[in-house]
């Protein structure tokens, strides 16, 4: 008796090189072999049931290569797990596998109700409104249910009749004869689309569709911290279902609009200020832009070309914890390009007298590049 640890190449009779085909063909001749309610074998259920998991497997590329690689171990670690369908009929089995019936069985039955299609908006804030967090009305266009129809496409008074092309089953069936036997292939009637009714008097506020496009404000909040092209999902506010089924959603990019001379890493935000080399040695204080407006900060006596002065709490908050990040400012120092031959020689005097005390700890800082320049 087969198990679903033998071979599945052994369980479908293919070498381990077969084609798709070869193998859609060994599955198709031993399901017509073991089905229950063909084969009298009273294993032939759990054998059935072990080729059908062979055919799951070796079908999908994917799998068929973790099989190949590791075995039945690779596919648990995978997560896979065998398909555990109760088949009703040799017809269920192909129309899982196959997407068709056989022996004249139609497979499925007219549309039911189906969810409403997603919309897709977009808008844009400043950063300075990504940091506070804000609420805005976006304006999106959807299709509602007709109010004068109730959503079925017929007139008041009148209803939807019966599909005359496919009986109402919603399906209509292609025969063939093959060297297997007769194969029924089944599809979605054209003339009612697979919903098994036809409107013969159409509602004339939505002709016949069901459903009408409206202009609807939406609220939409936007979290603090949000990054630009992140989306936001409102649930139930797409485009109405069919036949009773329920909406889509609307999803909404929300772009920020970048703030001059401030860049954004993370929840950090990075801004640059450009100081004189007196006013690095001497400290000073300095102005920079950040989305709440200028912000004056310290820089130390001693600031370096390139220092980084982190200033905590300043930049964006975190979407997951709200904990904002901080402000880095990158410092700048001007030295000066032209020098008259009096500046040069105070220079050249104030360097004499300043000694190697006044570099320690940064020799190769502003002072020490200064003093290298000047040499």
């Amino acid at each position: 008796m087969a198990t679903t640890q033998d071979d599945y190449y052994a369980l479908l009779g293919v070498p381990r090189d077969a084609s798709h085909d070869e193998i859609k063909r060994a599955f198709r001749r031993l399901a017509r072999e073991l089905h229950p309610d063909v084969s009298e074998d009273p294993d032939a259920g759990k054998r059935f049931r072990a080729v059908a998991e062979a055919y799951e497997v070796l079908s999908d590329p994917e799998r068929r290569r973790t099989y190949d690689r590791f075995g039945h171990a690779g596919l648990r670690s995978g997560g896979y797990a065998p398909m555990d369908a109760d088949f009703g009929s040799l017809s269920d089995v192909f129309a899982a596998f196959f997407g068709e019936a056989l022996f004249g069985q139609a497979a499925g039955g007219p549309a039911g109700p189906a969810r409403g299609p997603d919309v897709a908006s977009h808008v844009e804030i400043d950063l300075a409104e990504a940091v506070t967090g804000t609420t805005l009305e976006v304006g999106v266009r959807v299709a509602r249910t007709c109010q004068a129809c109730g959503g079925n496409g017929a007139a008041p008074g009148t209803a939807p009749t019966t599909c005359p092309g496919c009986g109402g089953a919603g399906r209509i069936q292609q025969v063939s004869r093959t060297v297997l036997g007769q194969i029924v292939r089944t599809g979605a009637c054209p003339r009612c689309d697979g919903v098994g009714t036809i409107v013969e008097q159409p509602c004339e506020r939505c002709e016949g569709d069901g459903r009408i496009l409206e202009d609807v404000p939406l609220e939409l909040d936007v979290p603090a911290g949000i990054h630009d092209g992140q989306r936001i999902r409102v649930r139930g506010a797409g485009h109405a279902g069919v036949l009773g089924g329920p909406p889509g959603d609307v999803y909404v990019t929300v772009g920020v609009r970048p703030l001059d001379a401030v860049e954004r890493d993370g929840d950090d935000l990075r801004v640059r200020t450009t100081v004189t080399m007196t006013e690095a040695a001497l400290g000073a204080t300095v102005t920079v832009p950040t989305p709440e407006g200028a912000l004056e900060i310290e820089l130390a006596p001693g600031t370096q070309p390139g220092a980084v002065q982190i200033v905590r709490g300043r930049g964006m908050p975190s979407l997951e914890s709200g904990r904002r990040g901080n402000l880095l400012v990158a410092v700048d120092v001007r030295i000066p390009t032209r020098l008259t031959g009096e500046q040069r020689a105070e220079l050249l005097r104030f360097e004499s007298e300043l000694g190697d005390d006044a570099y320690r700890g940064d020799d190769d800082g502003f002072l020490g590049k200064l003093k290298s320049a000047f040499r």
